[in-house]
């Protein structure tokens, strides 16, 4: 079944209703299932979302195997593997929505903001990894208080901004064509809610 792009975010909205009332939904895992998706997948959403281990979409969501094209690294940002593998998405599996998802807390941004902040140095290829979320952090408001969520919303403000209008040919095609959304979203650790938005104007 073809899926317009608002008929997917919709979809992703009642199930973290379902999670958040805490009646999540129980997607079939069983063998004929998995027999199914071993000739081939049809996810109806793809999501950039962070690494951290209490962040796991598919559980969010209320969604099984083979509905969801997932990338994941530290901070949600964007890099040649994280585009191939939306473009892949886009291009060959015909997803119609793009979920980048931040979240409360989120280690990278923090790292980030005490690179700004502190002039925090960070070993390895950590700080490499924080590079792209630097300049978000700038554009955030850092005030006491406010500072590290800001700049996690930021953060998904500027990717979302580059995947609608310059990461891709691919990205810009699809998304002129109504074949394609892409959105912001935050999610909040404590609560379970996903906030969706940066919203397509």
């Amino acid at each position: 079944m073809t899926m317009s792009p608002n008929e997917a975010l919709a979809l992703l909205r009642d199930g973290n209703l379902a999670f958040l009332n805490d009646e999540p939904i129980m997607p079939p895992l069983d063998r004929d299932t998995r027999l199914r998706l071993a000739a081939g997948q049809s996810p109806f959403a793809a999501y950039i979302s962070c690494s951290d281990s209490r962040v796991p979409p598919e559980l969010l969501f209320g969604r099984g195997l083979g509905e969801l094209f997932i990338v994941r690294n530290a901070g949600n940002t964007l890099d040649t593997a994280a585009l191939g593998s939306l473009e892949f998405a886009v291009s060959v599996l015909g997803v119609p929505l793009i979920v980048v998802m931040g979240h409360e807390g989120c280690g990278a941004v923090q790292a980030a903001v005490s690179v700004v902040k502190d002039q925090a140095r960070f070993p390895g290829n950590i700080g490499k990894m924080i590079q792209p979320i630097i300049p978000a952090v700038l554009e955030a408001d850092l005030s006491e208080g406010t500072g590290i969520e800001s700049a996690v919303r930021q953060n998904v403000r500027r990717v979302v901004r580059e995947l609608r209008d310059d990461a891709s040919p691919l990205f810009l095609q699809a998304q002129a064509e109504d074949n394609l959304i892409v959105v912001g979203a935050y999610y909040e650790l404590g609560s379970g809610k996903v906030d969706f938005f940066d919203l397509p104007a």
